[in-house]
């Protein structure tokens, strides 16, 4: 990976974090390579990056607060928040360090603009994080912050955020928004996941590489208007950090990075710029 030009941006991301820990043991609930093709995909995400970030700001699906949070931790442990997988899977280690520095500044830019938000000094990793990062950067070097979602669950609120943090992009900080495109979870295992996550994955992507960055943010704040997007996510927490890196994207335009059918449906991930 090449270093960036002086005041080049790095690009935001969305992407797929799978199911619990299945990147990390032998899969039993469908055939064994169901995660087989998205984690290649994590593996080699780093190298089609430009640049190596100095560090990682990461909004998972899996952290709500009552405003904006994030990490303060210099030493983040990690949350298991999974149940029912192998015993192996609750001792998996990612000792990536955290950055109180990077987690005020953060704090700041979202104050300036007028979103209110704090820091958690405790708070460790959820497995929206240490599970995809594991395999994108496996030697856990890179210090990472986390941010929460904001309770409600407004795609607005997200987005507004995601335009508050844009500047880290400058600053060397990749953003990556940790979820799932499609995360119904009768879907998954029930079946009928497959039509209802084609029409919606197919929204999704239209209205991800729009080429008017607000048009494509207008189309994203009103996504319960897509085809099949109850069906798709009867919860949108797992959507909500796409709204993140759509707004941290400004006038970067969107394209489609990643597609794979697993349990039934199609799940896909996002980079901007």
């Amino acid at each position: 990976m090449s270093d960036r030009a002086p005041g080049s941006s790095l690009p935001t991301l969305y992407i797929p974090h799978g199911g619990g820990p299945c990147f990390f043991m032998d899969w039993t609930m469908g055939p064994p390579d169901t995660w087989a093709r998205m984690a290649d995909w994590l593996r080699h995400l780093a190298d089609s990056l430009a640049a190596r970030p100095k560090a990682v700001l990461v909004i998972s699906a899996h952290w709500e607060e009552v405003e904006f949070t994030l990490t303060g931790n210099s030493r983040p442990p990690l949350i298991y928040d999974y149940s029912g997988f192998p015993e192996h899977t609750y001792h998996l280690k990612y000792p990536a360090p955290g950055s109180t520095a990077l987690a005020e500044r953060v704090r700041t830019l979202l104050e300036a603009a007028g979103i209110p938000a704090k820091i958690d000094p405790s708070r460790g990793f959820d497995h929206g994080v240490f599970i995809p990062f594991k395999l994108i950067y496996p030697s856990a070097e890179i210090p990472i912050v986390q941010l929460s979602l904001k309770a409600g669950l407004d795609p607005a609120s997200h987005i507004e955020a995601g335009r508050a943090i844009e500047p880290l992009r400058r600053e060397s900080v990749l953003i990556v928004g940790s979820g799932m495109s499609y995360h119904n979870m009768r879907g998954f295992f029930a079946g009928g996941g497959e039509a209802a996550s084609e029409r919606f994955d197919a929204w999704l992507t239209q209205s991800v590489c729009e080429r008017d960055p607000k048009l494509r943010n207008e189309k994203l704040r009103h996504w319960e208007q897509a085809p099949a997007a109850r069906a798709s996510h009867p919860r949108e927490e797992h959507l909500l950090p796409l709204m993140v890196a759509a707004g941290a994207a400004e006038d970067s335009t969107g394209r489609h990075s990643f597609s794979d059918q697993v349990m039934n449906a199609t799940v896909s991930a996002y980079q901007f710029g």
